[in-house]
C-alpha cells in the first residue's frame, strides 16, 4: 500500500492519503489524521493530478548511515567502517518529491546519493534486530544531498549533510515491500549514474534500525537512511536528479539554476 502526504492544488491543509492506481488514473483516498495508528479513510477522493505531493512524512529526525556499501566507501577512498557511521539530518533538511533545491553557497562540490529510507511506525527504543519489522511503517526513496567539500574539510558531517533541502524524500511510503534486494538507480539529466541493489548493504535494514534504537528513541514518522551504492558524483545548477527504487517509486529533484 502506498501512503502519500499531499495538498490539493485548489488549497487546504496538508493531509495523508492512500494512493491507488497508476499514472493518469491514480487517485488519492484521504485519511483521517496520521496513518501510523490505522488507516481511516474519510471518503474524500482526489485525482493525483489535482494535488501536490509533499514529503511523505514529517520526521522529528532523520538518522543516516554512512559508508554502508563497500563499493561506495571504496570510490571515495575510504575504508569500510568496523563500527557503523551514523549522523543526523535535521527536520529542516526534508523536502518532498519534485522539489527545487538551492545550490548551497557554502559548497562548490554538491553530490547526490540515492538511498532506501526506512519509515518508523511506532515509538520504540532498544529494538532487537529480529523485532525491527514490527516497528517499521514502510519505505520511501531518499536523496542524501551532500556538500562533499564541506564534509571533508570539517571532519564531522552535520553541516555538509544537514543544510536546508539536503534530504528529499518521496514520492510516498510503500508499506508492503521486501527491502532486502531492491534495485536502486539514480540518473542525472537522464544519464544513469548509480545502478545498485540493497542486497549489497553491509548492514541490512534490521541491523540499521536496531543499532540506532540502542542509543535513541525513534518516533512514528522518523526516518533511517541506509546508505548509498557506488556511483555518487557532483551536481551542477540546473541538474535534474531522479532516484528510483524497485517496488517503491521515483523521487525527482531539481537543483536550482
Amino acid at each position: 500500500m502506498r501512503i502519500a502526504r499531499y495538498q490539493a492544488t485548489s488549497g487546504g491543509a496538508p493531509a495523508y492519503a492512500v494512493v491507488e492506481g497508476d499514472g493518469d488514473d491514480a487517485v488519492l483516498h484521504a485519511l483521517e489524521g496520521l496513518p501510523y495508528d490505522g488507516l481511516q479513510r474519510t471518503g474524500e477522493q482526489l485525482p493525483l493530478a489535482e494535488t501536490q505531493l509533499l514529503a511523505p512524512v514529517e520526521p522529528s529526525k532523520v538518522v543516516a548511515f554512512g559508508r554502508n556499501y563497500a563499493e561506495h566507501a571504496k570510490e571515495l577512498g575510504n575504508e569500510v567502517p568496523e563500527i557503523p557511521i551514523v549522523f543526523l539530518k535535521p527536520s529542516t533538511s526534508v523536502v518532498g518529491p519534485d522539489a527545487e533545491v538551492e545550490y548551497p553557497a557554502l559548497t562548490s562540490d554538491l553530490h547526490y546519493e540515492g538511498e532506501l529510507a526506512v519509515v518508523i511506525g511506532r515509538r520504540c527504543k532498544a529494538v532487537a534486530a529480529g523485532d525491527v519489522a514490527g516497528v517499521v511503517f514502510g519505505y520511501t526513496v531518499a536523496n542524501d544531498l551532500t556538500m562533499r567539500d564541506v564534509q571533508k574539510r570539517e571532519g564531522q558531517w552535520t553541516r555538509g549533510k544537514g543544510f536546508d533541502g539536503a534530504c528529499p524524500l518521496g514520492p510516498w511510503v510503500e508499506t508492503d515491500v521486501d527491502p532486502s534486494a531492491l534495485a536502486l538507480r539514480s540518473t542525472v539529466n537522464g544519464e544513469l549514474r548509480q545502478d545498485g541493489t540493497t542486497a549489497d548493504m553491509l548492514r541490512d535494514v534490521a541491523e540499521c534500525v536496531s543499532w540506532v534504537s540502542q542509543a535513541m528513541t525513534l518516533l512514528p514518522g522518523d526516518v533511517v537512511l541506509t546508505g548509498t551504492p557506488a556511483g555518487v558524483g557532483s551536481l551542477q545548477r540546473g541538474d535534474d536528479i531522479a532516484v528510483t527504487i524497485e517496488g517503491i517509486g521515483t523521487l525527482a529533484t531539481r537543483i536550482a539554476g
